[in-house]
């Protein structure tokens, strides 16, 4: 018997005893895995059974910490009483990872250190590489000048006036207590002699003073070394950071040319009416009463497929989902406190469409969509669903592009994480390297959600300014641009697709 979810993660069918004891393993995690292990949907009484049999906990405490951990969360999803997994979904995979049930996607990186060289005999005179190994931004506050001056003199080889070994001790390190008064110079015991010219030199009647300024360097080099022995080489960070964002790329490349459809039905439990948006051919159909019958059938075409309330839509479509990704375009967070005494605010998708995309009306007036409906009014009805299924879809691409939709309420502008986005940073990051490794700007669309007819229409060109880890987008004329405000974006040039 093939395992479907198991397949789609490309990992073997798990077990709970094989992760009951991990180190991430919890109510919510172990039901993935039950439901993983079965390959089928299964209520919470099912997974307690499970449970007690995998000697995990006795059915009634586990039923009790099942229902308290919030089962219905991605990427676990219910029908009725009845809970499922979804294998496309972004956490459903980086859980896989966390459990030990894959490996990492990334093989490990191995960079040889060479070894350093090995330390001299305390015979041997102090040389510059050294004192650049040992205090390079070191805390040399404990040090005496006389210590601190002995060992650059002999390092340099030569004498040398006071303001020169100032600097070369300053450019080590800002902390030294590093005094230059000569009258520290001055006295008989002193292995400094002062010139007539007033450099500094070693007094080599008394050589056996530079024993321990000696031992002092290449004990500090010591520990430097040991210090640096149990840090990760930043080669190895940068690699792996390399590696990470050819990965990103890849991604967001391989995501753009996937097939995707979005979906509005209405009535929403029993629809009677649906529009269909196709992003790739860039058409838009309905479909009335009779006609949605011929709806299944099309959606065998797509790799992605969203809408509100998808699963239960596509279930009363008759269409098996279980080898498609879903996106589903409902609020990702019902409410949200906006004041101390407890007010809150009832978060709806039509609400976050407004705030994200700055549409008006995108999902138009129930009311009229029912009358038009009772009345036969059908051309209205078609026009009022395929508005409605375009604000969707522009929904998708901001929360897509920027991994997050917004929320506004008065003083309030807050992120919600878009769930069917990869991330929370989205898209937009990968999209700017892409533009800089090839020398290329990128397309935008700020403001408003564009039109359906010609997406592009009012794009802008805009190029990124700065480092990897921090880019700003600027106009042609040196603006900076807000990039809460970007709707679409891809790289100038790239035309063979819709998303990018």
């Amino acid at each position: 018997m093939t395992n479907a979810w198991c397949d789609a993660l490309n990992i073997n069918t798990p077990s709970l005893e094989q992760v009951k004891h991990h180190k991430n393993a919890n109510s919510f995690t172990m039901l993935m895995v039950a439901l993983l292990e079965k390959g089928a949907p299964m209520t919470l009484d099912e997974v307690a059974v499970r449970f007690e049999q995998a000697a995990v906990a006795p059915a009634t405490r586990a039923l009790q910490s099942l229902k308290r951990c919030r089962p219905g969360r991605p990427p676990i999803y219910r029908t009725d009483d009845y809970y499922s997994i979804d294998p496309h979904d972004k956490d459903a995979d980086l859980w896989m990872f966390r459990l030990g049930l894959r490996p990492p996607k990334a093989p490990k990186l191995s960079i040889v250190k060479p070894e350093p060289a090995p330390l001299p005999g305390i015979e041997v005179p102090l040389s510059i590489a050294e004192l650049d190994e040992a205090w390079k931004g070191a805390n040399l506050s404990q040090w005496s000048s006389k210590r601190l001056t002995l060992a650059v003199l002999e390092a340099h080889g030569r004498p040398m006036y006071p303001q020169e070994i100032l600097a070369f001790v300053t450019a080590q390190t800002k902390w030294s207590s590093l005094d230059m008064d000569p009258a520290k110079f001055r006295t008989r015991v002193s292995p400094v002699d002062i010139l007539p010219d007033g450099r500094l030199t070693i007094d080599t009647q008394r050589g056996t003073e530079m024993i321990p300024v000696r031992k002092a360097v290449r004990e500090k080099i010591g520990s430097v070394r040991e210090a640096a022995s149990k840090q990760t080489d930043p080669a190895i960070f940068k690699a792996h950071y390399r590696a990470a964002e050819r990965r990103k790329v890849a991604e967001v490349l391989a995501s753009a040319k996937k097939r995707r459809a979005f979906l509005y039905a209405f009535p929403e439990k029993r629809p009677e009416s649906l529009a269909l948006l196709d992003v790739d051919n860039h058409e838009l159909s309905t479909f009335i009463g009779e006609e949605l019958e011929a709806v299944a059938a099309l959606l065998a075409n797509f790799d992605i497929i969203g809408g509100m309330d998808i699963r239960p839509l596509l279930t009363t479509l008759g269409f098996d989902f279980e080898n498609v990704a879903l996106a589903e375009l409902g609020p990702p967070q019902k409410t949200k406190q906006i004041n101390k005494q407890g007010r809150k605010l009832k978060i709806t998708t039509e609400l976050l469409i407004q705030n994200t995309c700055n549409i008006s009306r995108p999902l138009g007036d129930k009311n009229k969509l029912a009358s038009y409906l009772a009345h036969g009014q059908y051309t209205r009805l078609r026009r009022r669903l395929e508005a409605n299924v375009k604000a969707l879809y522009a929904f998708y691409e901001y929360g897509r592009l920027h991994g997050s939709v917004r929320l506004r309420w008065g003083f309030l502008d807050e992120r919600i994480r878009a769930p069917w986005s990869g991330s929370f940073g989205g898209e937009l990051h990968t999209l700017e390297k892409i533009a800089a490794e090839r020398a290329l700007p990128l397309e935008i669309i700020v403001g408003n959600a564009p039109g359906w007819e010609d997406p592009w229409s009012r794009s802008q060109l805009v190029f990124p300014i700065g480092t990897s880890w921090s880019t700003t987008l600027v106009d042609e004329n040196g603006y900076e641009i807000d990039r809460d405000e970007i709707q679409r974006a891809r790289v100038a040039g790239s035309f063979d697709h819709q998303g990018m």
